[in-house]
């Protein structure tokens, strides 16, 4: 499947009045996504738009704004996902980076799109979704600009161009093929439990369909399955939908997993459903792991990507969390699962040498699911290409059992009285903590140590603690080198539009208070 309406259709094969989309109690069947997403392909194809042009979407969660991702694709046009959640300045760049000739919106955006229009001479067409906006196309106005069915086969295997973020400098636009989403797919599929045929998945997506939990749509659409959509984040509505849909799939990044297994409905939820939970996207504490292994059920799955590679450089299947007695494998909550059957991961020093077995450096990758390249951006291309790998800028190791395991990124090793230390098992050790909720550790400029290795924490709801009972803590699992110098408790810590925590922001932060 080159195409991304290709997944659609396959689902529609295996039964057309099927549910297709579930949202807020209204039901669409892939008949009915179908007859929309092609809609939507002919008032591009009317509105101009030719294969190969690029298309933006600006949506929270919404059935009809995922169905717009279809007609692109049918029209034989670039998805190119825009975050409602970036700053509007960061959006205007993306929009612009991309080439975009037409932005599609929820009118919930109306205002952020007004104030960077003027500076987008690139697009041409301005759709808003649900609203009437005197200087954009209505729906239904924008709809009958269609005049014939289109299906362009797609002469480039484009699909979508996605955004990195701003966070580290400007933001490359990732060019995935239908040939990555092939791979990703097909990984899912192998990798992780399905119901036997011909029951059919019903996956839940509360986490931005932008990201992770769009791409695991695809899978999922293969097999005839039907799409939850929540339209916000409500861990309540959560736990009340997997119960409600009999929901077999679902994915959330680890805070909202811990949000989860601190609320009270979690208990008398009927989760018996779930076949596979998926979690990534940053890395999760192996105590709460094992929590949500024993509360939620023998479910939890782990997934390792990124958006250059996504989703699945490495995989932990629900099986993979316990040994063959059944008991919990303690020792591989703290890994990213081993490398996927379609990928071949190696650990590579600075100089562009193979690590053996055991030692700590770069995780590189060889497989079809790394992405084309970086839009318009040769360089960046190239430097991530080097020696012949694609490069993670991740720092990890494999273990005797092909596990791997990602102990920091790159630019987060702190280098403290001339040790090594890597953030990650710092924080998983202050996340053993009963009072932490969540946690970043990081290196300030220190005159004896060269930096000073801090810890900030987010502390569970009610809790209070003393620094040095934290730092004793940590002493006692990890040592003294890794235990932080510095610890600070904060009411929340600084997070990305998708949920991570944004330690150059955490260190500004401290920087500006003279820590």
């Amino acid at each position: 499947m080159t195409r991304l309406v290709d997944y659609l259709d396959k689902g529609a094969s295996l039964g057309g009045d099927a549910p297709c989309l579930v949202c807020d109690g209204r039901t669409w069947t892939y008949d009915e996504v179908r007859d929309l997403a092609g809609q939507v392909a002919s008032a591009l194809a009317g509105r101009g738009v030719r294969p190969g042009d690029k298309v933006a979407i600006l949506s929270s969660n919404d059935p009809v704004a995922f169905t717009c991702v279809f007609g692109i694709s049918r029209a034989g046009a670039v998805w190119c996902p825009i975050n409602p959640r970036n700053e509007a300045d960061e959006n205007r760049e993306l929009l612009d980076l991309f080439d975009c000739s037409v932005l599609i919106f929820k009118a919930a955006y109306a205002d952020l799109v007004d104030r960077i229009r003027g500076d987008l001479p690139k697009v041409t067409t301005l759709v808003c979704l649900d609203a009437e906006v005197d200087w954009a196309l209505g729906w239904e106005e924008f709809l009958a600009s269609g005049t014939t069915e289109v299906d362009v086969p797609g002469e480039d295997d484009l699909a979508l161009i996605v955004g990195t973020g701003g966070t580290t400098g400007r933001p490359k636009g990732v060019m995935l093929t239908g040939a990555n989403i092939e791979t990703m797919t097909a990984l899912t599929l192998i990798g992780y439990p399905w119901p036997d045929r011909p029951a059919r998945p019903t996956y839940l997506a509360l986490a931005p369909l932008t990201h992770a939990a769009g791409v695991l749509c695809f899978p999922v659409l293969t097999q005839g399955g039907s799409i939850v959509v929540m339209r916000q984040p409500d861990v309540a509505g959560f736990l009340a939908n997997v119960a409600e849909h009999r929901v077999t799939h679902t994915f959330l990044p680890p805070t909202l997993i811990y949000m989860v297994l601190d609320h009270p409905d979690l208990e008398s939820t009927d989760l018996s459903s779930l076949q596979c939970f998926w979690y990534g996207a940053a890395p999760m504490s192996a105590k709460r792991l094992e929590e949500a292994l024993t509360r939620i059920g023998p479910v939890m799955a782990q997934l390792f990507g990124q958006t250059e590679a996504p989703m699945m450089i490495s995989t932990m299947a629900p099986a993979d969390h316990f040994r063959a007695d059944g008991s919990i494998a303690h020792e591989r909550l703290s890994s990213a699962g081993r490398p996927a059957p379609l990928v071949t991961v190696s650990i590579m020093d600075g100089d562009g040498r193979a690590l053996p077995q055991g030692e700590r450096g770069e995780i590189v990758v060889r497989s079809s699911l790394v992405m084309r390249g970086y839009y318009r951006n040769p360089e960046a291309t190239a430097e991530a290409s080097a020696h012949g790998w694609h490069h993670t800028g991740d720092i990890g190791f494999l273990d005797e059992e092909g596990f791997l395991h990602i102990v920091d990124r790159a630019k987060d090793m702190v280098i403290t009285g001339g040790f090594n230390v890597y953030s990650t098992e710092v924080e998983q050790a202050l996340m053993a903590h009963p009072a932490v909720a969540d946690c970043a550790v990081v290196g300030l400029p220190d005159e004896k140590w060269g930096e000073r290795l801090t810890a900030v924490l987010q502390l569970r709801p009610g809790q209070s603690v003393e620094v040095g009972e934290v730092q004793a803590f940590v002493k006692e699992r990890i040592g003294s080198v890794k235990t932080p110098k510095q610890v600070e408790v904060w009411p929340d810590l600084p997070r990305s539009k998708v949920g991570k925590v944004l330690k150059t922001e955490v260190k500004a932060q401290l920087a500006g208070a003279g820590a």
